[in-house]
């Protein structure tokens, strides 16, 4: 039995849908997300949409098992939901090829929290965000940044792509749909004003900020210097404790050596890069797999414990709040 209210919870996505089609200069809307107990349990992907192929099928099979072990609250997705180009528009098969087909476990037919990807502004940007596709699939949930309270524990979703001067200047064959995001200067110092306040007022135990982009990572991309320019410091400034993200196709571990923020990637939600990894200082890079998978994130007042799975259901690592503290004392 679900943890919430399928019509409360669609009418509510339906209202927050239609608030994020505003003007970037509207505050960032929140969602409330009402927990079924004293813990919060959730799993994370990125970089999936690919109607099941690269083992996104797999990933998915695994993601309903550990969900249905960890009696999940809901999934967040990192971005890029659908590849190569997002969608068409809102009667795009894609969705249902790629997401509601493929996540069909009965412990997956929860909220999904989503962020866009660079692959998603290829396409048309809006028709994600639409009601439409929410009424086709009531899991599903995006705006371009939005927060989530979870009680204990907030969510901060943040648009990452604008940030990213390369798509603006060099796009080569792609089109991105700026829609709501020109002038871009405005979008870009109007987020991450209303993402500082947002931060600042949060009372949650827990801040975590998603978004797809990476801030730090050795994996292909590597790290987004707009975004180490702009958003990191305000993360730090406002003890953000886990920026959470995909756009690698890799599963990745650093902790910061100069405050408490770790930095989770989970973008092995389909097609993965070999190999491809950068030399990373080891008493920052705690992990790296160049294969497929996804995290789990338990969350309780007092700790937060963090999991990544392979293909398979195989833990690969684990990490945990206590640990750190542990080290402290």
């Amino acid at each position: 039995m679900h943890k919430y209210s399928t019509m409360t919870l669609f009418l509510c996505l339906s209202f927050c849908l239609l608030a994020s089609l505003h003007s970037a200069a509207a505050e960032l809307q929140t969602l409330h997300h009402q927990l079924g107990g004293e813990s919060l349990s959730l799993l994370v992907v990125g970089d999936w949409g690919r109607r099941g192929a690269y083992n996104q099928s797999r990933v998915a099979l695994q993601m309903g098992k550990i969900a249905e072990k960890l009696d999940i609250d809901f999934i967040i997705s990192t971005g890029d939901n659908f590849y190569d180009d997002g969608l068409t528009d809102e009667n795009d098969p894609a969705f249902e090829e790629s997401f509601s087909n493929i996540y069909t476990a009965r412990s997956l037919q929860k909220p999904w929290y989503t962020v866009l990807g660079n692959h998603d502004y290829r396409g048309n940007a809006l028709a994600q965000l639409s009601p439409t596709l929410t009424h086709k699939d009531s899991r599903w949930f995006c705006q371009k940044s939005y927060i989530l309270n979870a009680g204990f524990a907030e969510f901060f979703f943040v648009d990452t792509t604008p940030f990213q001067t390369k798509y603006f200047t060099h796009p080569k064959d792609h089109v991105y749909d700026w829609r709501g995001v020109l002038p871009r200067h405005k979008y870009i110092s109007t987020l991450l004003k209303d993402l500082d306040v947002a931060l600042r007022e949060s009372t949650a135990r827990w801040k975590i900020v998603v978004g797809h982009h990476t801030i730090k990572s050795a994996g292909h991309h590597g790290n987004t210097q707009e975004l180490v320019s702009h958003l990191l410091p305000l993360l730090q400034a406002n003890n953000v404790d886990f920026y959470v993200n995909g756009h690698d196709h890799c599963l990745e571990h650093i902790a910061s050596s100069d405050s408490a923020l770790q930095f989770f990637t989970s973008g092995g939600g389909s097609k993965a890069w070999k190999g491809d990894i950068s030399w990373w200082d080891p008493v920052e890079n705690k992990f790296y797999y160049d294969g497929q998978g996804f995290m789990s994130m338990q969350i309780s007042p007092s700790e937060v414990d963090v999991v990544f799975y392979d293909v398979y259901g195989n833990v690969l690592h684990k990490w945990s709040t206590s640990d750190v503290l542990y080290n402290v004392m």
